[in-house]
């Protein structure tokens, strides 16, 4: 299969149809095509790009037809939104070409009768829509990304569905209309919300604008306010960075500049990190790039790398990474340590075990020793640490420009369920660690249930440990209490959270 719209469409019908993830639901369709490489760019930019606008996309749809979004047949409304997402987010795309494309895939895909609602729908869309000039831009891909974020989720709820239910039960032409006299929209990528009245409520507002449910809006405005609200928004419908963690045991950061030079790569440091390197504009596949076949470096976020920073492994330790998969701590622990002494690398599922591995052994380490299953049950563990690093299973949601879908997967109900195991994981954690040794507990999502509620808790039942404030300087400032929180539209980084405790000594 050659046509990227039709492949892209396959993708999203899968997502929606049998609730798949998007990245997995991307592979597969790739699996059964034949792309060069602008073409499956294409196709990454439409299924990530439409999955994650998805609440704005149908907030057009219910603004110019006279069914809503949520009640036209499935396939349709994903049609639909592979032209609307084109139209307002990917001016590159000649509008012509974007209306023309859709209409087709509708004919192609058992909706002839519906092609000229579909022709009506986007067409009018374009006029409410003001011209702008070609750029790059709109929601950029998250496959130009070549491994994921080191998030641990656990989240099996089905993804957004928008609306009521109901079916669209005759093959009529559904109509459009269009809506006027609605104030002006000052934001977003598009232009065609300017001609669609927005809610007045600031929670249903961001929301729409900027693709995310309500309960998330309402968490971040309670945090930080409106304003820095519609900032972390943005920042999470943008493409992520790439950093690279430098392995200071088999390169240096000047060597690896001045081989990505060579290849006509720009790349920036990142103060006060001294392993990181920020990749900058298109790098083509990670594998081909210099270095990585030699284990010079590794992919990790700038935050990610922070946590290891914090725990401060030191040379002939035991270090206990509890929850390790897929391994990206535990490879820097091995570095900061000049990989003498011994990491037990722990986690319940064997096959990211295994990636750990690789990883391990192109990177030339040998003081990692892979341990399979719950640490919850790992009796032998106890009072063997002198560091123990927990980077607990969460929501991900400070990673959310990573994972196209996950903005939809989770609910408050399911962050109680992900903080209680946490609770679980850091209670049991602890026994691993020798009097007067350390903790890090860290996470890569900012809600305070998986964060501070937890630290809150855990040292309220247990006295003899406290946390200890960073001693070593850090892009980040650490909060009062002692423990650092990273917002990504503030630091540039990955969203995350990490503390420091140690276990006061017994008399």
């Amino acid at each position: 299969m050659q046509n990227p719209r039709q492949i892209a469409f396959l993708a999203l019908r899968e997502v929606h149809r049998r609730g798949a993830f998007a990245d997995a639901a991307l592979d597969r369709a790739f699996s059964n095509s034949q792309l060069n490489d602008l073409d499956r760019r294409l196709v990454t930019e439409l299924v990530y790009g439409s999955v994650r606008r998805m609440r704005s996309i149908d907030f057009i749809i219910d603004k110019l037809a006279t069914k809503k979004s949520s009640q036209q047949p499935p396939e349709l409304r994903t049609i639909l939104h592979l032209g609307l997402y084109q139209l307002e987010y990917l001016n590159q795309i000649p509008p012509s070409a974007a209306v023309n494309t859709t209409v087709q895939l509708a004919k192609e895909n058992g909706f002839s009768g519906l092609s000229s609602f579909v022709n009506g729908l986007l067409r009018e869309y374009t006029r409410l829509t003001p011209p702008t000039p070609p750029c790059q831009g709109g929601a950029k891909s998250v496959a130009n990304s070549p491994q994921q974020a080191e998030t641990k989720t656990t989240s099996n709820s089905p993804p957004y569905q928008g609306g009521a239910g109901g079916g669209f039960n005759s093959p009529q032409q559904a109509e459009t209309k269009t809506t006027s006299n609605s104030p002006p929209y000052q934001g977003g990528a598009g232009g065609g919300f300017n001609s669609l009245k927005l809610p007045e409520n600031p929670v249903q507002r961001l929301g729409i604008i900027h693709s995310f449910p309500d309960w998330l809006i309402e968490l971040w405005i309670e945090q930080i306010g409106e304003t820095e609200t519609e900032q972390l928004c943005e920042w999470f419908n943008q493409s992520p960075t790439i950093d690279l963690r430098i392995n200071p045991l088999k390169s240096s950061i000047a060597q690896i500049e001045a081989a990505f030079k060579t290849h006509n790569i720009s790349t920036s440091r990142i103060p006060q990190l001294p392993q990181a390197l920020r990749l900058n504009g298109s790098i083509g596949a990670i594998q081909n790039l210099p270095g990585y076949s030699e284990g010079w470096w590794t992919i990790q976020d700038s935050s990610a790398q922070l946590v290891t920073h914090l725990l401060a492994p030191q040379p002939g330790e035991t270090i206990i990474d509890a929850c390790a998969a897929p391994g990206g701590k535990t490879t820097h622990s091995a570095e900061l340590m000049q990989d003498e002494g011994t990491i037990y690398a722990c986690d319940k599922t064997a096959s990211r075990l295994k990636k750990l591995k690789e990883n391990a052994d192109r990177l030339q380490m040998k003081s990692i020793k892979i341990h399979t299953g719950d640490s919850r049950h790992f009796p032998e563990f106890v009072n063997l640490a002198d560091r123990v690093l927990l980077d607990a299973p969460c929501s991900g949601l400070g990673t959310l420009h990573r994972r196209a879908d996950a903005r939809w997967r989770h609910t408050p109900e399911n962050i109680q369920t992900q903080s209680q195991l946490q609770s679980e994981l850091l209670a049991n954690a602890a026994t691993f660690v020798k009097p007067g040794g350390v903790l890090v507990y860290a996470t890569c999502t900012i809600h305070p249930l998986e964060n501070e509620t937890v630290i809150r808790s855990f040292l309220d039942s247990n006295p003899h440990w406290q946390i200890e404030p960073p001693t070593i300087d850090l892009p980040v400032q650490p909060s009062p209490e002692g423990w650092v929180k990273v917002w990504p539209h503030r630091h540039h980084m990955d969203g995350f959270f990490m503390v420091r405790l140690k276990q006061l000594k017994k008399n």
